[in-house]
């Protein structure tokens, strides 16, 4: 008896071609079934979780977890190393913004924390909190 094969497939590939044209780009679950659904795809909301997990598990997207009040977004990154391990993430505590960061200087952020402090940030759950710039204008802080 052979291997069983992947798990809807079609479904599978469905998926895979959405992420693969959109490489670095981050987005929620919520956001793939969105567009999926737009394209006329049946594919449940269960079955786009699963198979993102799955993504995750081959090294295929990158899962960053946020906070316990933010769903998880994820970002296709394909078979190649990426070029840094991870981004960071800035929430906004006024409007729930989440703005992704790449960005040198806070890779050298990390690595100072390794060197120095001998502390192994994990980028793919690092967030810093504050106040983005439309509410900074809003609140007159800017």
């Amino acid at each position: 008896m052979g291997m069983r094969p992947k798990y809807k497939t079609k479904q599978r590939e469905e998926l895979l071609g959405y992420l693969e044209r959109l490489p670095g780009v981050h987005m929620t679950a919520a956001d793939v079934c969105d567009y999926l659904k737009e394209q006329g795809s049946t594919i449940g909301q269960s079955t786009v979780y699963r198979q993102l997990e799955r993504l995750v598990d081959e090294g295929l997207v990158n899962k960053y977890i946020i906070d316990g009040n933010s769903p998880a977004c994820f970002e296709y990154v394909g078979s190649q190393e990426p070029a840094c391990s991870g981004c960071f993430h800035c929430k906004c505590e006024a409007c729930g913004k989440l703005i992704h960061l790449h960005c040198d200087e806070l890779a050298a952020i990390q690595e100072h924390l390794y060197m120095e402090h001998r502390f192994r940030l994990d980028p793919l759950r690092t967030v810093f909190y504050g106040l983005c710039e439309e509410c900074q204008k809003s609140q007159g802080t800017v």
